[in-house]
């Protein structure tokens, strides 16, 4: 009796195998004779708004990185008081922002203002909630280039007279841009590529248009090809932008 229930046991399960191995032979089969044909001409109709979103993500970095490195120094210059009441504020902010997601800031600026009676439209909530993430990261920056600069240096400054915003001006400022410019600009980078987390709130900026027109065409792979791209070549184009500009300032810089 063992045995048959044995005998019985395995022919089930042989047939079982058999079943899936016909039907893996089936999908393969399918597979083989799906022809999809690469479309790219069919998202063409819709290089309006491509151009509308590149310009948008363009102008929330444009516009994101002056209002984020113009915070920035503040924090870092609060940061580095010797007075507790400015440099413990400024301490907790920078913490918070950089141990928090950007998602989450961005949606407590969009979707949680409002419950407070603060009503900001996407464009402006997504420059507000960049805004501070950058000035966080950009404050870190910051403070470390100033502590970069030899003390000694400031101390040289002071003993010829010159007041705290003279040695600053003067002494720190340029020797510290110089050693924060390659972070800074690598931070500035990531910023316009994080520029595409603000499709969450509605924003038109380039992903946000590229999802619409997925939505249209059905052609994702397409869509989301060029998107990839026009980043790929946005990104290159600011890394050259900035390096000319530290060539301009720091390396090709007269001689006084």
């Amino acid at each position: 009796m063992k045995h048959i229930v044995y005998l019985y046991e395995a022919s089930s399960i042989l047939g079982s195998r058999r079943e899936a191995l016909t039907c893996t032979l089936r999908n393969l089969r399918q597979v083989r004779q799906l022809d999809y044909t690469f479309k790219f001409g069919a998202i063409w109709r819709y290089s309006d708004l491509i151009l509308e979103g590149i310009v948008l993500t363009l102008q929330l970095s444009l516009i994101t990185m002056i209002i984020g490195l113009a915070l920035g120094l503040v924090v870092a210059l609060a940061a580095n008081s010797p007075r507790r009441l400015m440099r413990v504020p400024a301490r907790i902010y920078v913490e918070a922002i950089r141990n928090t997601p950007l998602l989450v800031q961005l949606f407590i600026v969009f979707f949680g203002l409002p419950t407070i009676g603060i009503k900001l439209g996407a464009d402006t909530a997504a420059v507000i909630a960049l805004s501070i993430n950058m000035g966080a990261y950009g404050a870190e920056i910051i403070r470390a280039g100033i502590e970069s600069v030899r003390r000694h240096q400031i101390e040289a400054g002071r003993a010829l007279g010159l007041t705290s915003y003279q040695t600053f001006r003067h002494v720190v400022l340029f020797q510290a841009m110089k050693a924060i410019y390659p972070s800074l600009a690598s931070q500035f980078v990531l910023l316009m590529l994080a520029t595409s987390i603000v499709s969450a709130i509605g924003a038109s900026e380039l992903f946000h248009q590229g999802a619409f027109i997925e939505s249209r065409t059905y052609r994702s792979f397409e869509v989301y090809t060029l998107i990839t791209v026009t980043y790929l070549l946005i990104t290159l184009g600011l890394r050259t932008v900035f390096a000319g500009i530290y060539w301009a300032i720091f390396v090709r810089r007269p001689i006084r």
